[in-house]
C-alpha cells in the first residue's frame, strides 16, 4: 500500500510516497481504509525533526484521518465510518488504529469533515474546557482563527455559549473567520484598541494563542481581570514569547499551557469522553469543519509547503480514495 513518508527531516519538500506493507492489527485496533487525511501543524514539524516525537526513519506522516472500518473489536463494524488521530503514521491508505483514538462519525458529517475533526476539535475542546474553564457568557479571543485550531477554537467556544473575537492577518481571513462563525472580526494589527472597544474597555475572559510571536504581550493586555491566556503553539516563527511575572500579578491573569496531545493519549478513555462532549456540537450544526484546500495523497509535501508558508485557510485535506 502507499503511505506519506519522512526519509529524512529535511522538511515537506522531501516528503515522498512509498510502498509500504499493510498493517497488521493488534487485538484492540481498528483496521480503517484511509479515504481522508487531515493534514495537521505536527506533520510539519516532524517532516523537519522540529517535533517533540522523533520516530526512527523512515517513519509515515498523518495525524488525522477519515474512512470505512474493515475490522475492529466490539463497537466497530465492517462498513463503519470512522475518524482517527494519532501521533503520526495515518498517512497511508489503510491503518490500524487503537480503538480509544477511533470515533464514530455522524451521519451528517462528511469524511473530509471528518479528516477534520480529531486534533483541532479535540485540542479545542481540551483548551477551552480543561485548561480554560470556559463558562457560558465569557468572551473567546483567537488568534490564528483562519486555521485550522482557530476555527475550532471559534466553533467550540460557541458550543459552550461563550462570545468569539476571532484576530486574523488579512480581510480574506476574515472572510474564513466569519463563515466559521466568529461573532467579531478584528485585523492583527491594531487588534488590542479594537478587543478593548469591543468589549466596553473590560477586556476578554480568554485569549487562545496558536500564533505566539510579537502579539503576545498585548494579548496580555487585552484579558480581562481573571482572564486566562491559553498558549497552544508558537506559528509566527519569532521564537518563543517571555512572560514579565508582574503582569500576572497585578492583573490577577494566568498564563496556562496547552499540551493536549501527550496529556490525552497517555490517559486511556479521556478522547472517548471529549469526543463524546463534542458530539451534540456536530449533531446540532454548531461544528463544521471548514474544508480549506484539498489535495492528492502525492501531493502531500505541497499541502504542508502551503502551510509553513502560511497560505492554508481552514483544514486542508488530502484525497486517498472516493
Amino acid at each position: 500500500m502507499r503511505a506519506v513518508q519522512v526519509v529524512q527531516p529535511t522538511g515537506p519538500a522531501d516528503v515522498v510516497v512509498n510502498e509500504v506493507p499493510e498493517p497488521t492489527p493488534g487485538p484492540g485496533d481498528v483496521l480503517v481504509d484511509v479515504h481522508r487525511i487531515g493534514v495537521s501543524f505536527p506533520d510539519l514539524l516532524l517532516s523537519k525533526g522540529q517535533y517533540q516525537l522523533r520516530p526512527e526513519l523512515p517513519f509515515t506522516l498523518g495525524v488525522d484521518f477519515a474512512g470505512v472500518v474493515v475490522s475492529g473489536p466490539a463497537g466497530f463494524e465492517p462498513g463503519q465510518r470512522v475518524a482517527g488521530v494519532g501521533g503520526y503514521g495515518n498517512a497511508a491508505e489503510r491503518v490500524a488504529s487503537p480503538a480509544d483514538f477511533t470515533f464514530a462519525l455522524p451521519d451528517g458529517v462528511s469524511l473530509d469533515e471528518g479528516a477534520a475533526l480529531p486534533m483541532n476539535y479535540l485540542t479545542a475542546q481540551f483548551a477551552l474546557a480543561e485548561r480554560g474553564q470556559l463558562c457560558p457568557g465569557e468572551t473567546v479571543l483567537v488568534h490564528g482563527a483562519a486555521g485550522g485550531v482557530g476555527t475550532a477554537t471559534l466553533q467550540v467556544a460557541q458550543g459552550y455559549g461563550a462570545r468569539t473575537i476571532a484576530v486574523v492577518s488579512t480581510e480574506e481571513k476574515a472572510a474564513i473567520a466569519r463563515a466559521a462563525g466568529a461573532d467579531e472580526v478584528v485585523l492583527l494589527d491594531g487588534f488590542l484598541p479594537a478587543v478593548k472597544d469591543l468589549t466596553d474597555g473590560r477586556g476578554v475572559d480568554v485569549v487562545l494563542d496558536v500564533v505566539g510571536g510579537a502579539a503576545f504581550t498585548d494579548s496580555l493586555r487585552a484579558l480581562a481581570a481573571q482572564g486566562r491566556l491559553l498558549v497552544v503553539g508558537f506559528a509566527a516563527g519569532q521564537g518563543i514569547p517571555e512572560v514579565k511575572v508582574n503582569r500576572l500579578l497585578l492583573n490577577n491573569i494566568d498564563v496556562r499551557g496547552v499540551g493536549w496531545g501527550a496529556y490525552a493519549m497517555a490517559r486511556p478513555g479521556y478522547l472517548q469522553q471529549q469526543w463524546a462532549e463534542l458530539l451534540p456540537m456536530m449533531e446540532s450544526g454548531v461544528i463544521r469543519p471548514p474544508i480549506g484546500a484539498t489535495y492528492e495523497l502525492e501531493e502531500f509535501g505541497r499541502a504542508l509547503v502551503d502551510m509553513e508558508e502560511r497560505r492554508t485557510l481552514g483544514k486542508s485535506v488530502v484525497r486517498v480514495r472516493d
